[in-house]
């Protein structure tokens, strides 16, 4: 397949470098440990980030991520990667989404088809999602990181923050079989007995329990 950029949004090696030297620092202060026994092939995935109940999960599991060498793109408004916001969001690993329509009278694309796009267009692409949504409790996950994963023919990294143990990482790499109901089944039941900092605010899918 022929990708329009194959690596348009690498990071110099020096900021890689001091974010593992940082990702380290994390996990010491704090008592953190990293589960990194899951050997995959992390350079083109959606990587689901859950449980999801506190600011501090951003900060864990962007630490366990940059120790296991996986590059983690989150995905925000387009305009966000423009200068002079592009200085601060660029590094941290901001992706712009664009959702204009492909041609001119076409209806403008979702958030799904544009995710889809961006996988089409890259060689080497992994999109961090918190399905939840948000930090409050919901037992609906949003799924469009699914369909994002079916239609650009990626699999679905299950990261993971057990706060109970203090262990972070990714748990299991699920390849989409279309089979919604299924896999979203073996999703929920991986996440639904990981303890996270706040229990009474996290709920899997309660659809597919």
């Amino acid at each position: 397949m022929h990708y329009q950029n194959s690596n348009p949004i690498a990071l110099p090696a020096k900021i890689i470098f001091m974010g593992k030297l940082l990702s380290r620092l994390i996990f010491f202060l704090f008592g953190w440990t990293l589960d990194d026994k899951l050997k995959a092939d992390f350079r083109r995935c959606v990587l689901i980030a859950a449980p999801h109940t506190s600011n501090w999960d951003l900060v864990f599991a962007r630490a366990a991520f940059a120790l296991m060498n996986i590059p983690i793109r989150f995905t925000v408004k387009d305009s966000w990667t423009k200068f002079p916001q592009n200085l601060f969001m660029n590094p941290l690993g901001a992706i712009g989404i664009d959702r204009s329509p492909r041609k001119p009278g076409e209806e403008r694309r979702s958030m799904t088809e544009a995710m889809i796009d961006l996988f089409k267009q890259r060689k080497e692409l992994v999109v961090m999602v918190t399905p939840e949504g948000t930090r409050k409790k919901v037992t609906k996950w949003k799924t469009g990181f699914y369909h994002v994963a079916v239609g650009a023919n990626v699999p679905i990294a299950l990261g993971y923050l057990d706060y109970k143990n203090k262990v972070a990482g990714v748990g299991k790499m699920i390849e989409p079989s279309g089979d919604m109901k299924k896999d979203m089944k073996e999703i929920v039941a991986f996440y639904k007995d990981i303890p996270p900092k706040y229990p009474e605010k996290f709920s899997v899918d309660t659809d597919y329990i």
